[in-house]
């Protein structure tokens, strides 16, 4: 009789326990890891990363005295044997006649049965600034010479492109022209069906009346439609849609998410949700001992349908000068989901999840 009681308390306990195990799942960060841990640059921002055809991994970052500093090169780095390769500079801003300009905000994309492919910017500031790209036959090792974009073509501005089935490549740009009587910040999408050698520009997609609105990530649905979220000196994510890969768009709204004017970046997951991560803010509220522009918190929220979103994953919360910037986000051939971002403008930071967990 003492043993059926205490049997029957033992399965008590256990059936009390099976919810709770239901709710209960693995840590979702697989790797959390610095780039490095002294580089030749004291400042760093702007990451990008891509998986190349072979399965490499590689980052880029630019990194100088301090950005807008003619010194600023655009730095590669690769994952080799567990780490990551010493970063080399692999594109610069210096012109024919000896002058030198920054580089900013470098975006790797490898292109389906093409090569993979460099874009970044030159030029003293934002509003002056024009679009670079070098492409690469051996997985990044060794780059073609530099080739300038046409005139009012800058390629991806931060976030990665998109390759339609047809080759057409889908890069989500921004200008920016704040001064007094300019057009603000203004979205537009760039097309090219050639891997680069032409383009078609889209847009601009608002006004400053409506949004000064840049950086836009590109997400896909079900059925091909598109949608863009974008950064905004309005200190909200607003976003688009379009119904016909990306030859018009729908007017810029509001989504509800609240950040600091401060980059993000978002990926269609192979499951179909949408993953994005950025500067979170909560009613915009600043956290004790930063500053109202700096970058803190840095998060993960997952949607099923690009409109609701759920913060899902505190990537970091720990108040830092410089806070936690520009993420740069893709999902790997092994289904995984890897994040680069600017750590306090000194190091560039590295985190993979499983997303089966998030």
């Amino acid at each position: 009789m003492a043993k059926s009681r205490i049997g029957s308390c033992v399965l008590g306990i256990l059936i009390c326990l099976i919810p709770l195990c239901e709710t209960l799942k693995a840590d979702p960060v697989v790797k959390s890891e610095f780039i490095y841990d002294v580089g030749p640059y004291p400042s760093v921002h702007a990451s990008t990363i891509v998986e190349t055809s072979e399965g490499s991994l590689l980052t880029a970052w630019f990194g100088g005295t301090g950005e807008s500093r003619d010194d600023v090169c655009i730095y590669l780095s690769r994952y080799e044997d567990g780490e990551w390769t010493s970063a080399s500079a692999v594109a610069d801003g210096v012109q024919g006649d000896g002058s030198r300009f920054p580089s900013w905000n470098p975006v790797l994309f490898q292109a389906k049965d093409g090569p993979l492919i460099l874009f970044y910017k030159v030029g003293p500031w934002p509003a002056a600034w024009w679009g670079m790209m070098k492409t690469s036959e051996d997985d990044g090792r060794t780059w073609s010479a530099p080739h300038k974009l046409p005139e009012g073509v800058l390629g991806p501005i931060k976030n990665k492109p998109i390759q339609l089935a047809d080759g057409t490549l889908i890069a989500p740009s921004s200008t920016e022209d704040p001064g007094e009587g300019g057009a603000g910040w203004q979205v537009q999408i760039e097309l090219s069906k050639d891997l680069g050698k032409t383009w078609q520009v889209v847009g601009p997609l608002n006004t400053k009346e409506e949004f000064n609105a840049i950086q836009p990530s590109i997400l896909v649905h079900e059925g091909g439609r598109l949608q863009i979220l974008c950064r905004t000196m309005e200190k909200q994510l607003v976003t688009s849609w379009s119904e016909d890969n990306g030859l018009s768009w729908s007017k810029l709204k509001p989504t509800g998410l609240h950040n600091p004017n401060s980059g993000s970046d978002a990926v269609t997951l192979k499951d179909g949700r949408q993953l994005l991560v950025y500067n979170m803010r909560d009613g915009l509220k600043t956290p004790e001992g930063m500053g109202e522009m700096d970058r803190c918190p840095l998060n993960v929220s997952l949607s099923e349908d690009g409109v609701n979103w759920e913060m899902v994953l505190v990537l970091e919360d720990k108040p830092l000068p410089s806070g936690y910037a520009y993420p740069a986000v893709i999902q790997t051939s092994d289904g995984l989901v890897h994040i680069t971002y600017t750590w306090d403008r000194q190091k560039i930071k590295h985190v993979v999840l499983d997303p089966a967990e998030l």
